[in-house]
């Protein structure tokens, strides 16, 4: 028998790329300048807060002579290569700009592709007067608005700085962005599942952070194989406001034209809906006899990858606790931001509590990405044929909620472990830090859980609020903002331990509001209609 591949309406390839692009960039009008708005605030932030750091020349002079014996920091934060603010600015956070930026173009890419795919939407679309790549291609462009906005607002911002320096670390940032986003289009390829091609690409973004630290640590200069093997590195070796590299550039346009290349040609012999990597088909008896078994079996992966990377995340910030109040011992800048962050309780365990509140900071990610996979199952239509048969709506929620909620409790137990590994004592005091951390953390899921119970439309926006907390936690004290800006976050009305006195007060306050929030969302599952 004869089969025949889904072809588009179109002969033309491109066609239609334009009205996709638009409608991409109209679906992510939220989406999209939340990401950029939250790295360029991290970037800008920077000059003044590092002018209150490191205000004389004397104190950057000790800075850059720290940091060139100091390998966990260079692991943290790459090498400094000038003593201006905007080098200083770029080393702080260039890395983590780039970063940031890469974790919203992969996003944007999958959405726009595998994810309209598993849907089924990209079927109907095709049916229309679509040219075969123009989806891939309308994705890519949406990614490279983003990349180019992001760009030019680090420039504009930076200027005063320098503006060549300026020039070359938006470039560098939007780089970065922009060979992640070529590496998720080849991933969508590859992969059966949205879910999985975002973990995937995710995971070469960690090998790749894995590589740039090592090579960190191991030289002062960014000249390790290792740094040069990863994007992120070669950001560091772009070396804004510091005798800039710009042959470096060549490095990252190389990239993405080879990779968007791959996606071309791997868009073009695969059929619609297919990928080079199916799916094996699973047992429906037995182990996924059980709606909680299923939701198991469709988030372990992502449970495993957020354990492996707290619990490493935890031994290398542990291990580097007493360099780090080293080198802030004597600035007393620094030292501020350290303690507002961690506490007055001494500065190891000021720091301390500052690197656990910033792993709670990070699990929200992780639970805001759990629950959301209700939505997911929800919207892509695989949930109705479920709760049809004899599973109610609450039970195949509680299923996701339980892996989420308890998920997030192990990778902070996790988390905990691992900075008791590498800071070699106090295993109990930090145990008892990371998991004071869990409140806060279910007052965020419990917000997802909600939106997607009540106005599942626009539950994605628990991102957003996922963002705000972030930022409010990362950027805030070095800010120097108000108190009161500070208490927006449920993070900021937890105790900061180790080393603080242990307040049952708001750490019971905020489970109790997380429970409540799961069970107004869950209510409102039960009531409304199920979307699609």
């Amino acid at each position: 028998m004869t089969t025949f591949a889904v072809r588009p309406g179109s002969s033309r390839p491109l066609a239609g790329t334009g009205t996709l692009l638009r409608f991409a960039l109209r679906r992510d009008r939220v989406m999209i300048p939340v990401w950029i708005a939250v790295n360029a605030l991290m970037v800008l932030s920077m000059p003044g807060t590092l002018e209150g750091l490191y205000g004389t020349p004397a104190e950057r002079a000790d800075l850059i002579r720290q940091m060139e014996t100091n390998s966990s920091l260079r692991a943290m934060v790459g090498p400094v290569f000038g003593d201006s603010l905007g080098a200083l600015t770029a080393w702080r956070v260039g890395v983590y700009a780039g970063a940031l930026a890469a974790v919203m173009s992969l996003l944007i890419v999958v959405r726009h592709t595998r994810d309209e795919e598993e849907s089924g939407r990209q079927e109907l679309v095709a049916s229309g007067m679509v040219g075969r790549r123009a989806s891939l291609t309308a994705a890519l462009l949406a990614a490279a608005v983003a990349n180019a906005v992001l760009a030019l607002l680090v420039t504009a911002g930076l200027a005063g700085q320098g503006a060549t320096g300026a020039l070359a670390l938006g470039l560098g940032i939007a780089a970065v962005g922009m060979v992640f986003a070529t590496m998720a289009a080849i991933v969508a390829q590859l992969t059966e599942s949205a879910r999985l091609a975002r973990g995937l690409t995710a995971a070469v973004l960690g090998a790749a952070f894995v590589l740039r630290a090592a090579g960190d640590s191991a030289t002062d200069d960014g000249s390790s194989v290792l740094t040069r093997l990863s994007p992120l590195g070669w950001l560091e070796n772009l070396r804004p406001y510091a005798s800039e590299r710009w042959w470096v550039l060549a490095l990252f346009a190389g990239a993405v034209a080879l990779q968007g290349a791959g996606a071309y040609a791997l868009v073009g012999r695969r059929d619609l809906g297919m990928s080079f990597l199916p799916t094996r088909p699973g047992p429906a008896s037995g182990r996924l006899a059980s709606a909680g078994a299923l939701a198991w079996r469709l988030q372990r992966g992502g449970v495993l990858g957020w354990s492996i990377g707290f619990f490493l995340a935890g031994v290398v910030y542990g291990g580097m606790t007493d360099g780090a109040a080293d080198l802030v011992d004597d600035n007393a800048g620094a030292r501020r931001i350290i303690e507002r962050m961690g506490g007055q309780s001494g500065l190891t365990d000021a720091f301390l509590a500052s690197m656990v509140g910033m792993l709670g900071l990070v699990a929200a990610l992780y639970i805001v990405a759990s629950v959301l996979r209700l939505h997911g199952e929800e919207t892509s239509g695989r949930a109705e044929p479920m709760l049809a048969n004899a599973v109610g709506r609450v039970r195949w929620a509680a299923g996701h909620l339980v892996i989420a909620f308890g998920g997030a409790a192990l990778i902070m137990l996790l988390a905990g472990f691992g900075l008791a590994v590498g800071y070699g004592r106090e295993t109990g005091p930090i145990l008892g830090a990371c998991l004071v951390q869990l409140p806060a953390v279910w007052v965020v899921g419990g917000v997802a859980a909600l939106l997607h119970g009540v106005l599942p439309r626009a539950a994605l926006a628990a991102w957003g609020i996922a963002g705000a907390v972030l930022l409010i936690g990362w950027v805030g004290p070095a800010l120097d903002v108000p108190q009161a800006v500070l208490d927006v976050s449920p993070f900021g009305h937890l105790p900061k331990l180790p080393g603080g006195t242990m307040q049952w007060g708001p750490v019971l306050v905020l489970s109790g509001l997380a429970v409540l929030l799961v069970t107004g969302g869950l209510a409102g599952l039960r009531r409304r209609d199920m979307t699609t």
